[in-house]
């Protein structure tokens, strides 16, 4: 009978630490996830401010306000927010 309970005894411990690992395992994808996301993220902002960017004759010579103030203003016309509801309508990706 003893011998019954350290093999199930045994058995438990192999378990727990295959439990353990695959947990580890799991908040390392998660943190991969994130790190990736970040960077997709990172890129994509980069990539839309450089456009936003090419726009301007001086863009150093604009502050982060005026950009915005000149963003505000573009996007409330009739016309932006119909393309942009136009565009986004035929989005696979829309959330």
């Amino acid at each position: 009978m003893s011998e019954k309970l350290e093999r199930l005894s045994r058995e438990i411990e192999k378990t727990e630490a295959k439990l353990r690992r695959a947990q580890h395992e799991e908040k390392i994808l998660e943190h991969q996830i994130k790190q990736l996301t970040r960077k997709e993220r990172t890129h994509r902002l980069c990539t839309r401010g450089a456009m936003l960017e090419s726009y301007f004759p001086h863009p150093e010579a604009v502050t982060d306000e005026q950009v915005s103030q000149i963003l505000r203003v573009l996007f409330h016309q009739e016309a932006a927010r119909q393309l942009m509801e136009s565009i986004l309508a035929k989005n696979p990706q829309r959330e």
